[in-house]
């Protein structure tokens, strides 16, 4: 019935502030594969009578053509809708009635961006989608996916997409899974996209809430479009107005159809139940998912940046910053050795960019540090920062730089290492020890390639020197490999 079954014990140290406990937790995780290509994680913890239960695809924002950009992000809202048997009253009538939706909602499309375009014939068009998505209305049961769950005990039921892969989540009581089984198998094989062109609107102005009308969203936006040129990480991954206002239905399934199957999927169930009767039961409900085809790796490679690039908005806010360098991904070597150098500049209030900008200079109200935009592909070490308002964004990168070369002149004392590689272990240790925070950890990096990368991540941080730092801080954290965009207040830049 199994290709695969492995079964690995790894040992993770728990971490109380400063100091390493001597008792260890071991966690048990128990890998299989179906013959459908269906990824399956098991751990089991009997802690409580819960489990969280999260299912992923290795397909996101980065895997979309330029005739499917958004593509992901509104499945991702799509696959809430129900199926056959969930979410209709009557699907016999519905589907005849979703058919002739979609009929006038692609007559809608095909006329709207023509410069011939007869407004009277859109305006008729439009009042027919109305009218027959009013009439659909009746047939549907809003939201009942989530009214099950909640109905059984289930809480965060939920789903989010990134660049690299699309996760649906939900914790629920271990007496529930066969149920979640049901529903999460049922929504692969029968998924109906009811309500397309009212969600496809949800979309637009999700994207208007969050980007156009968001100062850092705003920015981000306009960081990644300027600090890549070629690889798809430049694209957000909501798409843009022109690529939301186009999706269409039957390539919404066309992607759907293709990706979001077993030789893409992970499930990840951490909690109170008894890992082989759990696994016969995953297998009986997702074993007999066609296996689809593999998510294509993408091709286009991003060149190597040869200059510093600058934006500039104006914007009615506060003046912001940001300032991204590019980097490689894991598991290269230089990605763990970035690991400390982002813990090194802005974690905590002990950190360098935190001490000298906002204590000491009090130059800013605000910095962070983080990875950006995915994880699969080389990515970004970006750092964002709010100026106070009697201070200039010239100053800030000043400053910001000064620290900078501080990394590639001054070795980091042993001391200062340790704390770092402490307090990184302690956030990920953190995260573990809850079912869902452990589920979903193994299940990003079963996603970008092997959850083993959490077994020997210590390993690799502690070999780490403050040599390697200084190598990699004169590597990479150049003007050459920058990219620095800068939010106004109505200036010019």
């Amino acid at each position: 019935m199994y290709r695969i079954y492995i079964t690995i014990s790894f040992i993770l140290f728990l971490i109380s502030p400063g100091l390493v406990l001597a008792q260890t937790l071991v966690d048990k995780v128990q890998e299989h594969r179906l013959e459908n290509g269906t990824t399956v994680l098991l751990v089991e913890r009997h802690d409580s009578p819960t489990v969280a239960a999260y299912i992923s695809f290795r397909v996101g924002g980065a895997n979309e053509t330029s005739q499917e950009r958004g593509v992901a992000h509104l499945l991702e809202h799509m696959l809430f809708k129900g199926t056959k048997t969930l979410g209709t009253k009557d699907y016999v009538a519905e589907e005849k009635l979703l058919q002739k939706i979609k009929t006038v909602g692609q007559q809608i499309d095909s006329i709207k961006n023509r410069s011939d375009a007869d407004p009277q014939q859109l305006l008729e068009y439009r009042d027919q989608l109305a009218a027959l998505q009013k009439e659909h209305r009746k047939l549907v049961i809003k939201d009942e996916f989530s009214k099950i769950y909640a109905e059984h005990g289930g809480v965060g039921y939920n789903a989010y997409t990134g660049k690299d892969s699309t996760t649906y989540l939900i914790n629920l009581p271990a007496n529930k899974l066969e149920l979640w089984a049901s529903i999460e198998s049922d929504r692969l094989q029968n998924a109906v996209f009811r309500e397309f062109y009212t969600e496809r609107d949800v979309v637009h102005e999700e994207r208007k809430r969050s980007y156009e009308s968001s100062p850092g969203g705003l920015m981000y936006e306009t960081l990644l479009a300027t600090a890549y040129k070629v690889h798809p990480y430049r694209a957000p991954v909501i798409g843009w107005n022109s690529d939301i206002e186009n999706l269409d239905p039957d390539r919404i399934r066309d992607f759907f159809d293709k990706y979001y199957t077993p030789v893409n999927m992970v499930i990840t169930l951490v909690g109170d139940f008894e890992s082989q009767a759990t696994l016969q039961m995953v297998d009986r409900y997702f074993g007999k998912l066609k296996p689809g085809i593999p998510v294509p790796i993408v091709t286009d490679k991003e060149p190597e940046q040869q200059g510093e690039r600058r934006a500039y908005i104006n914007f009615a806010a506060e003046q912001q910053l940001m300032i991204a360098f590019h980097k490689p991904t894991m598991p290269n070597r230089d990605d763990y050795v970035f690991d400390i150098v982002m813990q090194v500049l802005s974690e905590g209030r002990t950190s360098r960019l935190y001490k000298a900008l906002v204590v000491e200079k009090q130059l800013v109200t605000d910095v962070g540090v983080f990875g950006a935009p995915g994880s699969r592909y080389n990515n970004l070490m970006v750092l964002s920062l709010t100026p106070r308002y009697s201070c200039s964004c010239t100053d800030v990168e000043d400053a910001v730089y000064e620290e900078l070369e501080r990394l590639k002149v001054e070795p980091l004392s042993l001391a200062d290492l340790d704390v770092a590689r402490k307090q990184i272990m302690t956030s990920i240790l953190r995260g573990l020890r809850g079912n869902s925070g452990l589920a979903r950890m193994l299940t990003s990096y079963q996603t970008l390639g092997d959850w083993r990368y959490l077994v020997d991540y210590e390993k690799h941080l502690n070999s780490i020197t403050a040599e390697d730092i200084m190598a990699v801080a004169k590597r990479y954290l150049h003007a050459d490999n920058r990219t620095v965009v800068t939010l106004l207040r109505g200036e010019q830049g």
